[in-house]
């Protein structure tokens, strides 16, 4: 059996935990005893994350469903992230601002906002900032603050 140090991925705590594993199939997810943070201990949440992966309805495809249809379909995911890139530079360009109200140059577009979640860690938060900001993004904002 492999055992492999990984976090537990529902907040931002961090709390440590043993994946084991036995030709490639996922056995068992107990907190890690040597974490600082749980020191072995996890809550209800990430003692269950095990059915993240092996929860029976757990969807491995992408769904979709059109505007105004009533069937979901499934799509690849090269296609939906197309779709996701189409509609972004979309609402960039039209939401882009080169002046404000003063005529001031900001450069910016009010077209989309990013809020982030609490499971995601500073350096995902770190590239999240980054690549919302360079699309001119200035609503980014992320749960853990609010």
């Amino acid at each position: 059996m492999k055992v492999t140090e990984s976090v537990c991925p529902f907040c931002a705590v961090g709390c440590g935990q043993l994946v084991y594993t036995r030709g490639g199939e996922l056995v068992d997810i107990e907190g890690n005893p040597q974490s600082p943070i749980n020191q072995g201990t996890l809550c209800p949440k990430g003692a269950s994350s095990r059915q993240l992966v092996e929860q029976p309805g757990r969807l491995t495809k992408v769904k979709y469903r059109r505007p105004g249809g009533t069937e979901w379909e499934e799509l690849s995911l090269e296609q939906a992230m197309d779709m996701i890139a189409e509609r972004v530079v979309t609402a960039r360009e039209s939401g882009w601002q080169d002046t404000d109200r003063h005529d001031r140059r900001v450069d910016r577009t009010l077209g989309f906002a990013h809020l982030g979640g609490a499971t995601l860690d500073n350096e995902e938060n770190y590239v999240i900032k980054k690549l919302f900001a360079a699309m001119g993004a200035i609503q980014i904002e992320n749960q853990a603050r609010i």
